[in-house]
């Protein structure tokens, strides 16, 4: 395993295109994040009476602990950068034929996938440590409007790292079942972007919302909106929204857990080709 590690890291490091891009997400990260909380401010600084009520129903998003929350449910909006270089990885794998290489040297079908699966964690772990970064930054310059309680929503970084690689290794999927990249990304954007929010959304008024079960949609009602949006809509909502995190968790554990399956036995059957 620590072999493969390194293996991967290798590939990753040498890799141009990879740090370009986590580049883009560490700025689309704090950029995101700071529009949203110029619109807040921008109502919460009005004089008038509807300003100074909005700003004490729902304190600051953007500050400790509601940090945590609002800064992973915009950051989430932008997992498909990284999910670029995902399928680059795997497409590229069989583009200039390396994947069939890797066996002739000695590694077995299962730790190719392995090392596949190495290299979403990786990406995992980067873009999770750019959101706590965030997190962090955001809490600390607006702290004098929070509660003083700096990591009660803290738990929000677990379940954003299990969102990320789960909405990857959906990315993974696609890549590793076309193997082309371009193709691969068109699909992967346009049902992520496009499709499935117009699925969710018919389902939602057709069908009693069973648009939550699309694999996109398990993962994101990980972390439904935050509190300054949630309860404008309906307090009652919201609070619902809260309740499901656990079970919305246990489906994504179970869906990625599926995905990776699937991978495994494709690839155990799949021609080196």
């Amino acid at each position: 395993m620590t072999k493969l590690i390194k293996t991967e890291w290798l590939k990753i490091k040498g890799y141009n295109s990879f740090w370009w891009i986590m580049g883009l997400t560490a700025l689309s990260y704090p950029g995101i994040n700071y529009m949203f909380y110029f619109v807040y401010r921008d109502i919460t600084d009005q004089k008038n009476a509807s300003g100074q009520i909005f700003k004490m129903a729902l304190g600051n998003p953007f500050a400790f602990p509601e940090a945590w929350h609002s800064v992973a449910y915009f950051s989430s909006f932008f997992v498909f950068i990284p999910a670029v270089v995902v399928i680059m990885f795997i497409s590229n794998e069989y583009t200039f034929r390396t994947h069939r290489q890797n066996i002739i040297d000695g590694w077995s079908r299962r730790q190719f996938i392995t090392s596949k699966l190495i290299d979403v964690l990786i990406i995992t772990l980067l873009i999770t440590v750019l959101y706590v970064a965030a997190s962090l930054v955001s809490g600390f310059v607006t702290m004098k409007d929070g509660d003083g309680n700096k990591w009660g929503q803290a738990w929000y970084t677990g379940v954003f790292a299990l969102q990320t690689f789960a909405q990857l290794s959906i990315a993974f999927l696609i890549g590793f079942l076309v193997r082309k990249a371009f193709i691969a990304l068109g699909i992967f954007i346009f049902y992520f972007l496009i499709l499935e929010n117009i699925l969710v959304g018919f389902f939602y008024v057709k069908v009693n919302d069973i648009g939550r079960f699309l694999p996109i949609e398990i993962s994101d009602r990980m972390i439904p909106a935050p509190a300054f949006l949630g309860k404008i809509k309906s307090p009652e909502v919201y609070q619902e929204s809260l309740d499901r995190i656990p079970m919305h968790v246990g489906m994504t554990i179970v869906l990625t857990i599926l995905i990776w399956m699937i991978c495994y036995r494709i690839n155990s059957k799949r021609d080196l080709k």
